[in-house]
């Protein structure tokens, strides 16, 4: 077999209180596919950012071509042919797509800009990797997915021989995604090495060549195509075997009181008399296509977008919701589909982040954030919830995904919400930190709180919800038993009135 196109050896490194890698090993060929994977706080994306020359390592080896090198910059690994696509695309707005391809770079006739070079330049490259886009159009204007082709066009621009692509379909559509995996295919047919990172099952079993597994830090091992077997990955990755296929609880709520009572629920937008009932200690799902009306739902009850009809009750009363400090007030509370933005104030502490819906009750002095009987609440539910953080000081950033999740929950149980809506709540996290989750949730549940789930995982709606509410077209089609629903049967009232 060809020597790797790279190669790492050893490599560990550490930052205070951390050790974040411990010689760890991973080698990717030309032409392959390399699927990284392991939970939050595994150590994919610190090995990453050595690979891109955003962080050095403190031992260990990096071979590229056959030849020991170091990586001091990203400039630095980018003209050796190591680029790096992060989860949170880097790209300016009111550029057009060739200036952002080439930012830096642009080609100049004296001391002006060469525009119809750069643009003569960037169709070429389009071209090269069938992707079709204007290079005039600004990249504001375009839908994710097309900024992410953006993305991997800049990165291919560096004549890239190794191209790192972290959690790269986070935000695309099926559609969307399926574009993207032709375009890697044909990547890989060229001889680019591909390093994918990724929760996703279903994407390592479409894209995988070979998948590297790290767990703690540490290298614990490596399956070639023949080999990958997906329990076997994931009792890999967590250190356990964990139940894919495991249901709730089999209970029945007819009895329970209904504590949310939503009729003829419409907005100009979308919503076509969408009407439910959720009751005391039921996990609801919302299960339906992207833009089928699911989000749509959860923001108009909560006052984020206006409705034009439709009533909504809770615990038997009318709830005049006209904006979401009115949803609080009767308590509901909505965990956002994207907790970086709507949902946490990452430059801030825990103790911050999760005393924010219930500041009132802290503020009796400037300055709350010294107050003890705030830092004293929150740890109580740092506990509660197992959020594993150094302290309640610690800036939520610099948490993972899972645990951020995790604060924003605690944030509505210190309001003592009622009624939880929880939009996406595992998107970008992984297996282990999912069945933390999914084991909350059922927790609150059990506890006498009403959940409301929106998920655009059928296997996730399945393994919590005590029912299912199917969306298409802005209303809902049918409500299923989770003891009757198949994905098969969700997917048929999905796609009920698609083709109308």
């Amino acid at each position: 077999m060809s020597e790797p196109v790279l190669r790492v050896e050893g490599i560990s490194k550490g930052f205070p209180g951390v050790q974040a890698l411990s010689d760890v090993h991973l080698e990717v060929n030309a032409g392959e596919v390399l699927v990284l994977v392991g939970e939050n706080g595994a150590g994919k994306s610190t090995l990453m950012k050595i690979l891109s020359g955003i962080y050095q390592r403190d031992e260990g080896r990096i071979i590229f071509n056959g030849e020991e090198v170091e990586l001091t910059s990203p400039l630095q690994a980018q003209e050796l042919g190591i680029t790096i696509i992060h989860q949170e695309m880097n790209l300016m707005p009111d550029l057009t797509v060739a200036q952002n391809i080439y930012i830096g770079r642009e080609p100049t006739a004296g001391p002006f800009l060469a525009e119809q070079k750069l643009n003569r330049k960037t169709a070429q490259l389009l071209r090269d990797l069938n992707i079709k886009l204007d290079p005039r159009q600004h990249v504001g204007e375009l839908t994710v997915a097309k900024q992410q082709m953006v993305e991997i066009a800049k990165a291919l621009s560096f004549n890239a021989k190794v191209l790192i692509m972290d959690e790269p379909t986070s935000a695309l559509t099926d559609s969307e995604v399926e574009t993207l995996f032709v375009l890697i295919d044909e990547l890989r047919a060229k001889g680019t090495a591909i390093i994918y990172i990724s929760h996703r099952m279903d994407e390592l079993r479409r894209l995988a060549d070979r998948v590297t597994v790290l767990r703690d830090g540490a290298y614990i091992g490596s399956l070639e195509k023949a080999e990958i077997n997906v329990p076997t990955i994931i009792e890999m990755m967590v250190g356990r075997a964990i139940d894919e296929g495991r249901r709730p609880t089999a209970r029945e709520h007819a009895d329970d009181p209904i504590v949310l009572d939503v009729q003829g629920l419409s907005t100009k937008a979308l919503l076509k008399d969408v009407s439910f009932q959720l009751r005391r200690g039921e996990i609801l799902g919302f299960a339906g296509l992207m833009g089928a009306g699911r989000t749509e739902t959860a923001r108009a009850i909560i006052g984020a977008d206006r409705r034009d009809a439709g009533s909504i009750t809770i615990a038997g009363k009318d709830a005049r919701i006209r904006q979401p400090a009115d949803a609080v007030a009767n308590g509901l509370g909505y965990l956002s589909e994207d907790r970086k933005v709507l949902g946490l104030m990452l430059e801030q502490d825990v103790t911050f982040n999760t005393v924010l819906a219930s500041l009132g009750n802290y503020a009796g002095a400037l300055g709350w954030m010294g107050d003890r009987k705030a830092r004293n609440r929150t740890k109580d539910y740092v506990q509660q919830l197992r959020v594993k953080t150094p302290s309640v000081n610690q800036m939520v950033k610099l948490l993972s995904g899972g645990n951020q999740q995790k604060v924003v929950i605690a944030r509505w149980l210190m309001r003592d919400c009622d009624i939880l809506i929880f939009d996406e709540p595992t998107r970008g996290i992984d297996v282990g930190a999912k069945e933390e989750i999914y084991r909350l949730m059922q927790q609150l549940a059990d506890d006498g709180k009403s959940i409301i789930v929106i998920s655009s995982e059928l296997p996730e709606i399945l393994r919590v919800a005590n029912r299912i509410a199917v969306f298409a077209n802005g209303t809902i089609t049918g409500t299923l038993r989770n003891e009757e629903a198949t994905q098969e049967k969700i997917m048929q009232l999905a796609a009920h009135g698609e083709e109308d």
